[in-house]
């Protein structure tokens, strides 16, 4: 009866990595577009007087970046905005998600080792976004556009931070 068991067993076993491979088969490395910009990966904050914007990014994995950020003051919160960075029809896209409006989605423009530009000149305001990345520890990101028939620039000079909460 032992003998039956095993080969039953056996015979399972078999027949279970036949149709799910072995157990302890690893994935092929992929490499994304995404993995070029790992320096946009981690925690990044700005100070101007009593306003605070911190921006948080998670580590590229599956053809995306989640990404989080808030703006904050002596009086509280001012606004947030959760982002997506993702892989899609052959770009990127930095899909955003910002408080009080509805998304928006940024293909991107110019890929370059050390920045990126999303674009969608028909959106309201901005229709830009970009990143660079400015030596080790910082990062420009800023929005542009047309704003009430202006063209208007905002710059946050990021500089890397512990992210919180990390032990």
């Amino acid at each position: 009866m032992r003998l039956v068991l095993a080969g039953v067993s056996i015979a399972l076993a078999g027949l279970a990595a036949a149709a799910f491979g072995p157990l302890h088969r690893t994935a092929p490395a992929r490499t994304s577009t995404l993995d070029r910009f790992a320096w946009l990966a981690g925690c990044f904050e700005m100070k101007q007087g009593s306003l605070m914007v911190e921006e948080q990014r998670m580590a590229a994995r599956a053809g995306t970046m989640l990404g989080m950020s808030r703006t904050t003051s002596e009086k509280g919160l001012v606004e947030y905005e959760l982002t997506l960075l993702r892989e899609g029809n052959g770009t990127l896209v930095y899909e955003a998600h910002p408080s009080g409006q509805p998304a928006a989605a940024f293909p991107a423009t110019v890929l370059a080792p050390d920045s990126i530009l999303f674009a969608d000149p028909g959106h309201d305001y901005p229709q830009t976004i970009g990143y660079r990345r400015v030596g080790r520890d910082s990062v420009m990101a800023w929005i542009d556009g047309v704003s009430r028939g202006k063209q208007r620039r905002v710059e946050f000079p990021y500089r890397r931070v512990a992210c919180p909460g990390a032990a």
